[in-house]
């Protein structure tokens, strides 16, 4: 590991509002606030919102600013993207800002049940080879379901088509509450607070005449269970550079 990566850790051990609990810790201790993110860490009784897979934290962060109501958390594994948003946010004095850094298959050790009132899932990587890798799949809305609160709901925010027409799939076989459905966040036709949110690479996208994906649904597990759609999907025509990037 490179120093800059060491150097990053350690800075970020010094932040009141970042939690650093990779798998081979949580084997070690249980964290301390599951079930208790309100009232010992935020102080007060806002919803709280996750965004899973927050990379350098700059949507996090955006959303902080814009619901100073509502409590982030930003979720991501890479402990040296988390630090950029994790600085930016301690220099700026946020309070209704924290990061984690862990597995999104561990949400269940970090959160009880109900206590999450939102997901955003903001330009994850589409797994075009692996249904069970993709962030909108059954296996993980299931372990959304867990944390979440009863008509909680997930923002998908994406520049993939292939997963954005396989999200839409899934959402609509299994009858989930569709509350915006835009395969073109910035034609114009859409009014909302959000728009002003652009990460890096979401600029450098629309630079590329790229559109944006963008649906907000509520999940509830049909009667027989989830079923994954049966279709075939066209792969995406270009390589993200975002996510070329993000596994260094």
């Amino acid at each position: 590991m490179g120093k800059n990566k060491l150097a990053k850790f350690a800075e970020m051990e010094t932040f009141p509002h970042v939690f650093q609990y990779p798998f081979a810790r949580l084997q070690q201790e249980s964290f301390p606030l599951k079930g208790r993110w309100r009232e010992d860490f935020f102080h007060n009784d806002h919803p709280i919102v996750l965004e899973l897979g927050c990379g350098k934290g700059e949507y996090t962060i955006g959303l902080g600013e814009l619901y100073p109501e509502k409590n982030f958390i930003g979720v991501d594994v890479k402990g040296a993207r988390i630090w950029t948003g994790a600085k930016a946010s301690h220099e700026a004095g946020m309070t209704n800002v924290a990061f984690l850094r862990g597995e999104i298959e561990s949400l269940t050790s970090f959160f009880a049940p109900g206590e999450v009132d939102e997901i955003w899932i903001t330009f994850p990587d589409p797994q075009m080879k692996k249904v069970t890798k993709r962030l909108t799949s059954s296996r993980f809305l299931l372990r959304y379901l867990e944390v979440l609160h009863p008509g909680g709901s997930i923002h998908l925010k994406t520049d993939s088509p292939f997963l954005y027409t396989y999200t839409k799939a899934f959402v609509e076989l299994n009858r989930q509450t569709i509350l915006v459905d835009k395969d073109d966040l910035y034609d114009g036709a859409f009014d909302d607070k959000i728009l002003g949110i652009k990460t890096y690479y979401e600029r450098q996208w629309l630079s590329r005449g790229l559109t944006i994906k963008y649906l907000h649904f509520i999940p509830e597990v049909p009667e027989g269970g989830y079923v994954e759609p049966d279709i075939e999907i066209e792969p995406d025509s270009y390589r993200s550079f975002s996510r070329s990037r993000r596994v260094q």
